[in-house]
């Protein structure tokens, strides 16, 4: 079972309002809790794109389970820890059941259905793989590292905090963008271009990897190719466009520039909030 943070980019502007992106690895089963954070912008690997048989080989690799095995009570917070022969025998329960699940996603890829249907049958023993990217981490870390909260929710919550305190945010000015993704070499080898390396970082985040699917290493081409597809439909896939953002600037105390671009985060002008059409509204 895999619980890691990893700190993909890190800024702060002259307002002093930092941006963090992750990329994280955890048991799905604490999915839908992240999923409560509104002020998050995220981006997910589905269980209706990755290939029935990579998700088995996965789940028989490396299965997911929770962190903690407590006892029994009312409430939301389990009481003591099992021991012994309970705890072995709630273990064996939850991996018996995943060998069982495994059976069944088979016998429905045999019978030739898609991987969305088959791959939900795994999905308890699965892990997810996320790219999170906040100015507000603070309410986060104060409930999800809290003793009261889930205990595989708090480990990720925990490994989270962890890396933000050790990772230094690298100063940003107006015109200048937080590109998840964007190495040194592709800002050389675009020469900066600044809208090429934004689509890029986009089409990156889309795939929560640095990578292409394969491990392959990402041509321009590939990129430009998937974020001209998010972009191509109708409404448009803006997700991964939240991940990109410049820092706005501040007339007065509580005047900023641009308020209405910055989406959900606080003192930053969103990359999707610059897209025509990146919602639709009823108007």
């Amino acid at each position: 079972m895999t619980i890691t943070a990893k700190i993909i980019t890190d800024s702060v502007s002259l307002e002093g309002i930092r941006l963090t992106t992750f990329e994280l690895r955890y048991p799905r089963i604490v999915h839908s809790e992240l999923m409560t954070h509104r002020v998050f912008s995220r981006g997910a690997s589905s269980s209706r794109a990755i290939p029935i048989s990579r998700s088995i080989k996965d789940i028989l690799r490396d299965p997911a389970e929770p962190v903690a095995w407590g006892s029994n009570k009312p409430g939301m917070q389990a009481g003591a820890e099992l021991t012994g022969i309970r705890r072995t025998l709630a273990r064996m329960a939850w991996h018996g059941t995943k060998r069982c699940a495994i059976l069944g996603a088979r016998i429905s890829q045999w019978v030739g259905a898609h991987k969305q249907v088959a791959n939900r049958i795994l999905e308890p023993w699965s892990h997810i793989s996320v790219v999170v990217t906040s100015t507000d981490y603070e309410n986060w870390f104060a409930l999800r590292c809290h003793p009261n909260a889930d205990p595989t929710l708090k480990a990720l919550a925990d490994t989270m905090f962890e890396a933000r305190e050790a990772s230094t945010p690298g100063l940003l000015q107006s015109g200048e963008w937080h590109l998840p993704y964007i190495t040194e070499r592709d800002r050389l080898y675009h020469d900066n271009d600044i809208e090429v390396l934004k689509q890029m970082s986009a089409a990156r985040c889309a795939r929560v990897s640095y990578n292409n699917h394969d491990g392959t290493t990402p041509s321009l081409g590939q990129d430009m190719e998937l974020f001209g597809y998010l972009m191509a439909d109708a409404p448009v896939h803006a997700s991964p466009t939240e991940h990109q953002a410049t820092p706005d600037k501040k007339w007065s105390r509580d005047r900023w520039s641009k308020p209405k671009l910055h989406g959900n985060f606080y003192g930053w002008i969103q990359f999707r909030k610059t897209i025509p059409g990146e919602a639709v509204h009823e108007r």
